[in-house]
């Protein structure tokens, strides 16, 4: 039975190079690709059998490591590799705070590629010693939010009101009052300018760049 890969990229280029590391790794892999955060949890919550998730940390509507903890949340049995241009330190502390199994810079060769591929489907995690991080435990805290609550947080923090964060998810607004709700108790917080606080904080030296 082929094994199903989702590389979560916006540049098509590199979606190429990822397409052909996997390849390298796993010839009979079935890959669905994705340019957006959108598209990306919609393929990740649609696809069965998913082995792998290749996910740039700077996709279009993700702020910091929002992506890792909206794709982990919907699939947290399936290893996710973040690639990204992004300082490799700070990211890669961040990624593995919030469900990454590994970090893949965007200007390794094609081997290393094959290499953290191979590592992330066979169940390797990478780990990395930082006993005073700040964030663990506000990680923990944004993890173990449900996808649905990630996405109605991420509204807030873009300055949506209710209104518009229900218009643009379908749902109504007394759901998505309900939502931050179970959001701020799980984040420890009292009102919707500590939540987006938080989330900032967990995504801080992250934020969207090229």
């Amino acid at each position: 039975m082929s094994r199903t890969v989702l590389i979560a990229d916006d540049h098509p280029l590199f979606r190429q190079a990822l397409r052909l590391a996997v390849e390298g790794v796993m010839a009979d892999a079935r890959i669905v690709e994705a340019g957006t955060l959108e598209d990306a949890e919609r393929a990740a919550l649609a696809t069965d059998g998913l082995s792998l998730i290749l996910l740039d940390l700077r996709m279009p509507g993700a702020i910091g490591c929002s992506g890792v903890a909206l794709l982990h949340a919907c699939r947290p049995a399936t290893p996710i590799l973040v690639v990204s241009s992004a300082d490799p330190d700070g990211a890669f502390r961040a990624a593995l705070d919030f469900g990454a199994v590994g970090y893949l810079g965007k200007d390794q060769p094609l081997h290393v590629m094959e290499q953290a591929i191979a590592d992330a489907v066979a169940g390797h995690v990478a780990t990395f010693t930082d006993s005073t991080n700040p964030r663990q435990d506000m990680a923990e805290r944004i993890a173990s939010l449900a996808p649905m609550q990630l996405r109605v947080l991420l509204g807030v923090i873009d300055g949506k009101l209710n209104k518009q964060i229900a218009h643009d998810l379908g749902i109504n607004e007394a759901t998505v009052k309900a939502h931050m709700t179970v959001v701020m108790r799980k984040l420890g917080v009292a009102n919707r300018t500590q939540a987006t606080a938080a989330m900032r904080a967990f995504g801080a030296g992250l934020d969207p760049i090229a």
